[in-house]
């Protein structure tokens, strides 16, 4: 079983030892890291300052966490899950929640993609050509909605220059391969400039396989495949205060649906019923507490339909410090998007799903009025979306917002302060002229950060925001096979209120250092897929409204033992429920703990991982548990100079056990198992 981990395991064993040598070789003393400030955060504050817990990859750390989606980049941050959906397409999972309650953005403007719609869509976003990933929560992250109720994820690119090269050129390229996954890939990205004048080109481009897992009904999962490959070109002019640049982007992929079955084209709704073709099934005979005993021959043969996605992308970007008077900074973005997404099968387009749109927004951040210091701003987006063919399962539609935030902080002695508003307006029009709906949402919160010793602080927030109902959730009405669904929305939906409350307490610097955090969400009128009924793996779901709570805790501690030696311990967990507990919601995260060793001397860093994913068996009707399982991963570095440029080494084992893994959170868990043993080698310079 571990033979083949056994060159990882050597080198893992020699960069354990390290401390031998280092008494022949004194270590580096311990760097103290700056404070990591959070660029989503309109006020600039350190993510150790957030109200609400934030996780912050960059770097080295986002170089060697980097996979082929957003979703499984992020997964295993405490919080953080992935809804994956094979090799090509992931989101990410917040306290429990998703899209459309997790926000991504690009550098804080909207991506305008089709990934709120289903999760076998992928986020048009590459984390090969991100240079920075935050995951906010709390007063921050209503700023970019009241329906980032989970989350906002903001990535950060390169795209636009910000600076202007010291020598005039610098630049960054990366290359690496899998074995699970036959993954290779590589990216180079190279900004030049000169006087006021900055311009950026970059490029990567990834091919995979379908990835293999252990003791399974197949070697690997059919349709788990991914080709894709991104680009941009942008410039800037720069002066002492500030930018203003523009950019072109485009990202292609093509991926396969695993799971994917024509078996149920026939299958449509007598009213809460499905019927399927000449299929006379008795519905009292469903297995309400899931359907583990199903154990159907799945013909996994021929072509398994896939996914080409092209977006091209035009963006505007600019910051201006002293604007005027009054005022600290003036912040803009603005943004065009195409997207076109085709599922197709037997070399025909099924369906083909598009979206056309732009989006802008305008912060400006004033000086201290009576000690408040904030930023006031707007933001508004107009998009036409639309899906056609034998899976059009939505009517095209045009969706304009707008929106109007605030967000002050004041400081007193050891106390900090946050207050944040935030007013929406949403109109949604079917453009055939059959259905228009307006609404509005308003959102408040309130925190409080007491640094009550030397690195030691706690955190109170409480929010109260409002989500209003996607053109999906109202006026969905077809048949959606990617996901084994037949879904109808509801036209009379209400919007979502809900009150949260967060505490945490952190110790921030030192040999020691954790941080706890508490939760509990209410969502009055909480809009899910429900499901009504189940014929074999396919389910005809409505979108409901029920109240919801989420409760949870989030906890990593780490300690330094010697210059050399770190290792801490992490896990979570929420709790998904209909109030007064009157069952369970779908795809809750199942709770996880973990050990994490790291070991770094000289040019060397290495790393190993355990986590232990515990069983889900709080599931809701036509919901199967979930075994829990062990993932082992590993990581070696070796840094080195060569000339000016700065070479990295990394080989990176993941699965190590070679377990066979279900996702709850997935759609299509039974039908795609989590990826088996894969270990990576990659090379990253920078110049």
């Amino acid at each position: 079983m571990f033979r083949s981990t056994t060159p990882l395991a050597a080198a893992l064993a020699v960069a354990f030892a390290a401390p031998a040598m280092a008494q022949d070789n004194p270590a580096a003393p311990v760097r103290q890291l700056a404070p990591v400030t959070v660029s989503a955060s309109p006020l600039a504050t350190d993510a150790d300052n957030m109200a609400t817990p934030s996780a912050v990859m960059e770097g080295d750390a986002l170089t060697l966490r980097r996979k082929g989606t957003l979703g499984d980049t992020l997964d295993g941050e405490p919080g953080i899950h992935a809804d994956t959906f094979g090799g090509g397409a992931s989101r990410p999972v917040i306290r429990g929640q998703t899209a459309p309650r997790v926000r991504v953005l690009s550098d804080s403007a909207e991506l305008m993609d089709a990934s709120t719609v289903s999760p076998d869509h992928a986020i048009a976003v590459e984390p090969m050509l991100s240079r920075r990933i935050e995951v906010l929560r709390g007063p921050s992250a209503l700023l970019y909605g009241g329906g980032a109720i989970g989350g906002v994820v903001n990535v950060l690119d390169n795209r636009i220059p910000t600076a202007v090269p010291e020598n005039g050129i610098e630049g960054e390229a990366e290359l690496r391969g899998a074995t699970g996954t036959k993954e290779r890939a590589g990216a180079v990205g190279i900004t030049g400039g000169s006087g006021d004048l900055a311009v950026r080109v970059e490029g990567m481009k990834r091919e995979s396989d379908d990835y293999r897992v252990p003791d399974w009904s197949s070697r690997s999962v059919p349709g788990s495949y991914q080709r894709s490959g991104s680009g941009s070109v942008g410039a800037s002019w720069i002066t002492s205060r500030g930018y203003v640049g523009a950019s072109y982007s485009f990202m292609e992929s093509r991926y396969g649906l695993p799971g994917h079955s024509h078996e149920y084209e026939g299958c449509h709704p007598h009213g809460d019923h499905l019927h399927c073709g000449g299929h006379d099934h008795d519905h009292g005979d469903h297995e309400e507490e899931g359907h583990e005993g199903h154990d159907h021959d799945h013909d996994h043969g021929g072509d398994v339909p896939y996914v080409k996605l092209r977006s091209e992308r035009g963006d505007l970007r600019g910051e201006y410090r002293d604007p005027f008077a009054g005022f600290e900074k003036i912040r803009f973005r603005a943004g065009v998007t195409q997207y076109r997404h085709d599922e197709i099968e037997g070399g025909e387009v099924g369906t083909r799903f598009t979206n056309r749109g732009y989006d802008g927004r305008l912060e400006l951040t004033h000086k201290p009025i009576m000690g408040w210091r904030g930023v006031v701003g707007l933001q508004g987006a107009s998009s036409t979306f639309g899906a056609d063919g034998e899976e059009g399962f939505l009517p095209e539609s045009r969706t304009r917002t707008a929106g109007l935030f605030l967000l002050e902080e004041y400081r007193l002695a050891d106390w900090r302060f946050e207050l944040g508003a935030r007013q929406d307006w949403q109109r949604i029009r079917l453009t055939d002229g059959a259905d228009s709906r307006r609404d509005t949402g308003n959102s408040f919160s309130a925190a409080a950060i007491w640094d009550f010793a030397p690195q030691y602080s706690v955190a109170l927030s409480l929010s109260r925001s409002q989500r209003l109902p996607s053109a999906q959730e109202l006026y969905a009405d077809g048949i959606h096979l990617a996901t084994n669904t037949y879904e109808v929305g509801d036209a009379n939906l209400d919007k979502e209120t809900s009150r949260n409350i967060d505490l945490t307490l952190r110790k921030k610097a030192g040999d020691t250092t954790f941080s706890v955090s508490a939760f509990h969400n209410r969502v009055r009128n909480y809009i899910y897929a429900n499901t009504l009924d189940q014929f074999e793996d396919f389910r005809l779901i409505q979108y409901s409204q029920r109240d919801a709570e989420f409760t949870g805790i989030e906890a990593q501690v780490r300690h330094r033992f010697t210059p050399v030696f770190s290792a801490g311990v992490f896990g979570d967990y929420v709790r998904g429920k209909f109030a007064n507990d009157d069952g369970n919601l779908p795809r809750i995260p199942a709770g996880r703990a973990g050990v994490r060793l790291n070991a770094d001397w000289q040019q060397w860093g290495s790393e190993l991982t355990f986590t232990r994913v515990f069983r889900q068996s709080r599931v809701t009707s036509y919901e199967s548990e979930t075994p829990g399982y062990n993932l082992l991963d590993a990581l070696v570095t070796y840094d080195t100079d060569i000339g000016n440029a700065r070479a990295q080494v990394y080989l990176r084992g993941n699965n190590l056990l070679n377990e066979l893994a279900y996702n709850h959170t997935s759609f299509i868990s039974r039908l795609a198992p989590l990826p088996g043993r894969s270990v990576m080698l990659g090379l990253r310079t920078t110049f």
